[in-house]
């Protein structure tokens, strides 16, 4: 596969809007185990390992991020505050959490019409996890963009992915096995943007062969998704930028009413969340947009991190 391009850093725009939207969540809930901005003290960088870092995934994301943690190690940077301190962790050893985006087989291959798994890339994610970083203060993140394929066999470190547009998903059978295997074992995959009959016909086709003996079934407003840290009330269907700035509609295709559906394993643990007949992540993107409605990035927010935390807990 082709180089995946890194592009976009975060505007100046998305820190202004970041903090705006902040302000109108509300600070997220304290944490027992928070150390006091007045405790912090300078931390020394550790020394680099004797043996090689270790490899995790062959994706330009993950070589990407391995660079990065490298730069303070061999600059002797001293952190100022736990925040920082979090930024500095052993050589090799990753971040506690990723945005990962799935770069799935679709109708064309990975770049013709089937490159739907690019929509809103890396925009969307960078804004997403601008915010993110305010929101859960105490979250080691990696604040920029982070692709993975569902063939690579150290998919399950990750605990989290994010997979949109799959109304033109066409899984070839390692992503089938490697999806499946990765669910199975822990993995908590987000599915968003996709609109009408026809593109949740291509979806159901395509996750039943995943987990053909699993049901899929609507969540209901008491489920823990939804209450797991901000407490969501209403699904609001999300609609596109275009169709945002306009006023409306809200709806695409046939598209017209918002459902949250979702895999559990036969312990109860959700594996896959549905937001079906939504774009949660143009919320995430056009969030600092003053034209684009709060009312949707407030909703969008939240469940996005609704959907960490309890990928992160469960």
């Amino acid at each position: 596969m082709e180089r995946i391009v890194r592009a976009l850093s975060s505007s100046v725009g998305a820190v202004v809007g970041a903090v705006a939207l902040i302000v109108l969540l509300g600070s997220p809930p304290a944490t027992t185990n928070a150390t006091a901005p007045s405790e912090a003290t300078n931390i020394k960088s550790p020394a680099p390992l004797a043996k090689p870092q270790t490899r995790f995934l062959s994706s330009t994301g993950v070589s990407r991020a391995l660079g990065d943690l490298r730069a303070p190690l061999e600059t002797g940077v001293l952190a100022e505050s736990p925040a920082d301190a979090a930024q500095i962790p052993v050589y090799g050893v990753p971040h506690e959490f990723y945005f990962s985006r799935v770069a799935y087989s679709g109708y064309g291959g990975f770049y013709g019409r089937g490159g739907s798994w690019q929509t809103d890339f890396p925009k969307a994610d960078l804004i997403f996890l601008s915010f993110i970083d305010r929101l859960l203060p105490n979250l080691d993140a990696y604040l920029s963009e982070f692709v993975v394929l569902l063939d690579e066999p150290d998919l399950r470190r990750f605990p989290f992915l994010y997979a949109l547009e799959v109304g033109s998903m066409s899984l070839s059978p390692p992503e089938i096995e490697g999806l499946r295997s990765y669910l199975l074992q822990g993995g908590f995959l987000v599915i968003d943007d996709f609109w009408g009959t026809q593109q949740w016909a291509q979806f159901e086709y395509e996750i039943r062969q995943v987990l053909p003996e699993y049901e899929i079934v609507d969540l209901p407003l008491d489920h823990n998704v939804f209450t797991t840290f901000y407490e969501i009330d209403e699904v609001i269907q999300v609609p596109n930028v275009g169709n945002g700035t306009r006023g409306g509609p809200t709806w695409e295709r046939d598209g017209f009413i918002p459902m949250v559906k979702g895999i559990h394993d036969e312990k109860g643990r959700l594996m896959v969340i549905i937001n079906w007949n939504t774009d949660l992540g143009d919320a995430w993107e056009w969030a600092d947009d003053p034209y684009y409605p709060f009312e949707y990035s407030k909703y969008a927010y939240e469940m996005g991190v609704n959907f960490i935390v309890y990928a992160m807990s469960h």
